[in-house]
């Protein structure tokens, strides 16, 4: 059965239908009159909360706005098997309320904390003790990596490899599972909306060359010819002086109500410009998930953002431009981003200095110089309809390559390295990279 038709097939037994409703109306949800925030009764889960943010030196040096604080890791888990010699993962159709179009392929396990402690009373979530009882020889990725930066304060998941075992492959999978070949899944990053972005985000993980032991062991892509333009620590000390001189106490929690520029009005947050997001409420109903129905908040971005490396040869090496990037809810510091990354139409109103760079370039390409142009989808836990268009764009080498004092050429075996040593690539560089693979 291909996998278009599986997913087809599905839809009448796998699904959520999310309904908006206004913030008031939420069923378990408050606004805290003391902190502002909106809360679940039962404590878990997640709020909405106000952020102050002042970043010296930035093009936009101060803002406000509502920011998602999740505090707890999530697990984001891709079991892996050999079947018929093949390396394979075993991939979930899951529907989330925010996804455009449904139904999306997700890694193995894909789940709060708060679900699969079964704070929310549900059915227990499938696989969950091959992760969390994972024999550490079977292990070929277990890191705690950042969420979106931009809405998420502070979140992690851990993104977990695992190998199943050599049996794995030969029994039928859950109901709603499928073994799919690497090969495979990289084929389908190709369509619009159909792998999410929690796999893309575990698919990043996978290393460059085979890895101990064989059974787990995927090659991403070909080795690197040759010697990367910057050395690895070079980059980590680029990023660390820049860390050393951002500081968490330059943000402030605010209650929601008292955020220059937003208003409550009509059910929903919004920005009086009318761009960014707006946090909205949703009646979520459901079939094939843990539980068949609750209410929440989720934050509806206005409009779909721009994602995108520059990729050249440098001595025949290829090499992506990556900025270094502070964001609202990156505590640790700025993390290494793609070339681009950006909603174009939020910088309309701002001085031609804060628009992004390389935005121009990336836009006005020549087809033959897209290696890759796909709209794929964000979070659809948490946030409703986001969505961004991914382009991957080859430069000619003989027109040399552009240089930004905030930018660096590495290689993307440099960008998976990072990702090993701590949280240093943040989600929007990762899900590029996953697409990446997909054009070798």
């Amino acid at each position: 059965m291909s996998v278009p038709y599986w997913v087809t097939e599905a839809r009448e037994r796998i699904w959520t239908r999310a309904e908006q409703v206004p913030l008031e109306a939420l069923a378990d949800w408050d606004t805290d009159p003391a902190a502002g925030g909106i809360r679940h009764r039962s404590g878990r889960f997640f709020s909405v909360e106000g952020l102050g943010v002042r970043l010296p030196g930035h093009p936009v040096p101060h803002w406000q706005q509502p920011i998602i604080n999740q505090p707890e890791t999530g697990l984001l888990g891709l079991l892996t098997a050999r079947v018929d010699g093949v390396p394979h993962a075993l991939i979930q159709l899951k529907p989330e309320p925010g996804n455009w179009g449904g139904l999306q392929l997700s890694p193995t396990v894909q789940a709060t904390r708060s679900n699969y402690t079964g704070v929310h009373r549900g059915a227990q979530v499938p696989y969950l003790e091959h992760f969390l009882a994972a024999d550490p020889k079977r292990v070929t990725a277990d890191l705690r990596l950042s969420e979106h930066g931009s809405w998420f304060l502070g979140k992690r998941n851990r993104n977990m490899i695992v190998e199943a075992g050599p049996e794995a492959g030969a029994g039928e999978p859950a109901p709603g599972f499928r073994w799919l070949s690497f090969a495979e899944l990289r084929r389908l990053l190709a369509v619009d909306d159909l792998v999410n972005m929690d796999t893309r985000s575990v698919l990043s993980c996978l290393p460059a060359v085979p890895a101990v032991p064989a059974g787990t062991a995927v090659a991403v892509g070909p080795a690197e010819p040759g010697p990367a333009l910057h050395g690895t620590g070079e980059i980590l000390g680029w990023i660390n002086r820049a860390r050393s001189r951002s500081r968490t106490g330059l943000r402030e929690r605010l209650p929601l109500d008292r955020l220059a520029g937003w208003r409550r009005a009509d059910g929903r947050i919004g920005h009086d410009s009318g761009r960014f997001f707006e946090v909205i409420g949703v009646r979520v109903e459901a079939a094939g998930r843990e539980v068949g129905g609750w209410d929440q908040p989720m934050i509806a971005p206005r409009h779909t953002g721009v994602l995108a490396f520059l990729l050249t040869r440098i001595d025949g090496v290829p090499h992506i431009l990556v900025q270094l990037r502070a964001e609202a809810g990156a505590l640790a510091g700025p993390e290494l981003a793609p070339t681009v990354q950006c909603t174009p139409e939020n910088y309309e109103l701002l001085p031609a200095a804060a628009r992004p760079a390389f935005l121009a370039e990336v836009l006005g390409a020549a087809p033959e110089a897209v290696r890759f142009d796909t709209v794929l989808s964000d979070e659809g836990g948490r946030f409703h309809h986001s969505r961004s268009r991914h382009l991957i764009v080859e430069l000619d080498p003989a027109a040399g390559r552009p240089e930004h004092p905030d930018y660096r050429w590495v290689t993307p075996g440099q960008l998976r390295e990072l990702l090993h040593l701590g949280p240093y690539v943040n989600m929007q560089a990762r899900s590029l990279l996953a697409c990446l693979d997909a054009t070798c």
